[in-house]
């Protein structure tokens, strides 16, 4: 399998595929040059050719992703009657839908110092739907900074706790809910409320698909009004 391998030519291409299987299937810490190379059936010195340090290679992996969303976005079906809501809701689940087949993508997207250029790519589409429908620049930057994350399929979150068990981050034990009751009643009534159903995807400590369609749907009707309304004063 591996001699099989080291005879299919070696691109940029087929080097970042490689890594995103990798990545997906034992998690980015396991992406590293010397463990790539053995799965593609190389020495790992003819992975700098194509991709000359780490950083450019998580830098790939980022852009292949990005690229996935916008093959994505791009198969989306077009109906004229929608309204701009409709498809940007279609955009940004599009959107989450990859980051859960990747869902080391989050966390790999924030460690990068520069904006990847897919990122831009994916605003520009936005901007255009959203000047389409009426928004002035003004109203359409200020929507993106409402918008954080959801774009790119996902919301950011600033802590993962685990829980004390070890069990899974998003998981909470009913004695940790007990003592956190103790001091805390509302927060430990709202998490007890709250607590992520097994057939629910999610890609962080809160950050569910119910979340995260009810955070868009609330900024895209909360958007809407504002554009309606700028639209009577003008």
């Amino acid at each position: 399998m591996t001699a099989k391998a080291s005879r299919t030519p070696l691109s940029r291409e087929r080097v970042l595929a490689a890594a995103v299987a990798l990545a997906d299937s034992d998690g980015i810490q396991a992406l590293t040059m010397r463990r790539l190379a053995a799965n593609l059936g190389v020495e790992a010195m003819s992975l700098y050719y194509h991709l000359p340090a780490k950083e450019a290679l998580l830098d790939g992996v980022v852009e292949t992703v990005l690229a996935e969303i916008d093959a994505a976005t791009a198969r989306l079906p077009t109906n004229g009657d929608d309204d701009w809501r409709a498809r940007i809701r279609r955009q940004f689940l599009a959107a989450r839908q990859v980051m859960l087949r990747h869902p080391w993508m989050p966390g790999l997207l924030s460690t990068r110092r520069t904006i990847p250029p897919g990122v831009f790519a994916l605003y520009e589409g936005i901007l255009g739907t959203m000047v389409g429908a009426g928004f002035s620049y003004r109203l359409a930057h200020r929507s993106l900074h409402a918008f954080g994350s959801l774009p790119l399929g996902f919301v950011q979150e600033i802590f993962s706790p685990a829980p004390a068990d070890g069990g899974p981050a998003d998981s909470v034990s009913e004695a940790e809910l007990v003592a956190l009751a103790q001091q805390m009643p509302h927060l430990a009534a709202m998490m007890a409320t709250e607590m992520h159903d097994s057939a629910d995807p999610t890609l962080g400590w809160c950050d569910s698909q119910v979340e995260f369609e009810f955070t868009l749907d609330l900024l895209l009707d909360g958007l809407e009004r504002l554009r309606r309304t700028a639209d009577a004063q003008s």
